[in-house]
């Protein structure tokens, strides 16, 4: 199960605008590579929806059926927000509905 924490309105490059669901799923615990403790964390991705800002808004902390994965990509810079840092990362998250039901699981599994 993932959580709704939150909205964003974003514009295309024409301008016209839409809104994001921000999802974050379970807390997990990671364990430091620098220090060898343990620390939790959760992980997060945007969804693009068709919803209006009312309806984005109304949906803040409902949980929805799925997990966030990581899943590899191009390789690309990021920068840390609370360092400044810029590292290369070459993996994003990203939200994976889970099937909803027996069928439903059934016929994916065939294509």
């Amino acid at each position: 199960m993932v959580t709704v924490i939150g909205w964003q309105k974003r514009q295309k490059e024409n301008g016209e605008s839409f809104n994001v669901l921000n999802l974050q799923g379970g807390i997990e615990m990671i364990k430091s590579l620098k220090t060898g403790k343990f620390y939790a964390t959760a992980r997060k991705a945007n969804l693009v929806c068709t919803f209006n800002d009312a309806t984005c808004e109304a949906l803040v902390t409902k949980e929805l059926s799925g997990t966030i994965e990581k899943v590899e990509c191009e390789a690309y810079e990021y920068t840390i927000p609370s360092s400044g840092e810029v590292i290369v990362l070459n993996y994003n998250y990203v939200f994976n509905p889970a099937a909803s039901n027996v069928e439903e699981h059934v016929f994916e599994e065939v294509k």
